[in-house]
C-alpha cells in the first residue's frame, strides 16, 4: 500500500514541474517546497487539510466547506455548479486540489489547461483516506502528523469492521434523496459504509451508481431498514409518507433510521463517527 502512495504521491509532484530524483520519495523531499498557498475545492479536503495542521495555507474553498469552524472564513471561489477562475488566479496558488465528483470537468480541464498545479482528491475506497492523509503530508511538509492521523484512522476502522462486519447481514435501503428518490449501488463509497456494518444494499446491482427508483421498487426490494441520511442544507429532503406502503418490512416494523450526511458522504476522519453510529443503528434493528 505504501508503495502505491509513494507513486500516487511522486506522480503529482512530476505534474507540478518539480525535480523529483529517480531513486525514490525520500529523495526527493529535500527538493520539494512545501506548498503555503492551496485551494481545496471540495468540504472533505478541507477537513483534511486542517486535520494534519494545514488549515492555514488554505487560501480559498467552495460552498458547504463548514468544518472545522474556521473554515467558514476561508474565501470561496465557487461550488458544485462551478468556479470562478478569475478569483483563483488572482490568489496565485501553488497548489490546487480538486474533486472530480464535485467539480465540473470543464473547470478542472481549464486549471490544467492554465498549467495550474492541479492534483486530484479522488478517494474510491475507505483506505483511500489514509491514502490521502499521508499525501497531503507530503505536499504540505506535514507528513508525520498526516501519518499519526492515518495510522488511527486505520486502527479506529478495523474495531468498527471487527464488530459489525459478521453480524447477521440484514436488507437495508439508503433513501439518498426523496424527490426525486434516488439511492446507490454497489460501487459507490456509501455502499461500503453500509458493508462494512453487515448491511445489504436491495438495490447494490443497479447498472447506475445513483439511480432513480420508484416506491415500487422498494416495495419489490423489501429493505428491512431504510436509512435517510439527514444534512444541513437550505433546501432539506421532502417527507414521504411512508405509512402508506406497509407491505414494506421496514415500514410495517417501523424501522427508519437517520444518519448525518455531514459526517457519511464526506472522505474524511470524521467518516469514521458517522460509520459507528449507522453500525449501532442498523445493529440495534436487528
Amino acid at each position: 500500500m505504501k508503495n502505491l502512495i509513494t507513486a500516487s504521491i511522486l506522480t503529482c509532484l512530476i505534474s507540478f514541474g518539480l525535480t523529483v530524483s529517480s531513486s525514490g520519495m525520500a529523495a526527493s523531499k529535500a527538493n520539494i517546497k512545501p506548498a503555503t498557498r492551496i485551494i481545496a475545492l471540495a468540504p472533505h479536503i478541507v477537513e483534511s487539510l486542517f486535520d494534519i495542521g494545514a488549515g492555514d495555507k488554505i487560501v480559498a474553498t467552495v460552498d458547504y466547506a463548514d468544518y472545522p469552524v474556521e473554515a467558514l472564513d476561508i474565501p470561496r471561489v465557487g461550488g458544485y455548479y462551478g468556479i470562478q477562475m478569475e478569483k483563483i488566479l488572482a490568489l496565485k496558488p501553488d497548489l490546487i486540489i480538486v474533486w472530480k465528483g464535485g467539480n465540473q470537468d470543464a473547470d478542472i480541464a481549464q486549471l490544467e489547461k492554465l498549467g495550474l498545479p492541479v492534483i486530484y482528491s479522488e478517494p474510491t475506497s475507505l483506505s483511500g483516506v489514509t491514502a490521502e492523509l499521508r499525501m497531503f503530508g507530503e505536499l504540505t511538509g506535514l507528513s508525520h502528523n498526516a501519518e499519526v492521523l492515518a495510522d488511527q484512522f486505520e486502527d479506529d476502522l478495523e474495531i468498527i469492521q471487527r464488530r459489525y462486519g459478521n453480524r447477521h447481514p440484514v436488507d437495508v435501503f439508503y433513501q439518498l434523496w426523496s424527490e426525486p428518490m434516488m439511492t446507490v449501488n454497489k460501487n459507490t463509497w456509501i455502499n461500503q459504509l453500509i458493508e462494512t456494518c453487515g448491511g445489504v444494499n436491495v438495490f447494490a446491482n443497479n447498472p447506475t451508481e445513483y439511480p432513480q427508483i420508484s416506491i415500487e421498487n422498494v416495495i419489490v426490494a423489501q429493505p428491512s431498514i431504510i436509512i435517510m441520511p439527514q444534512e444541513k442544507s437550505d433546501k432539506p429532503q421532502p417527507k414521504i409518507d411512508w405509512q402508506k406502503w406497509t407491505v414494506v418490512p421496514a415500514v410495517k416494523n417501523n424501522q427508519f433510521m437517520e444518519v448525518d450526511a455531514d459526517l457519511i458522504h464526506r472522505f474524511s476522519r470524521r467518516m469514521l463517527i458517522g460509520l459507528g453510529d449507522m453500525c449501532k443503528k442498523i445493529d440495534g434493528f436487528r
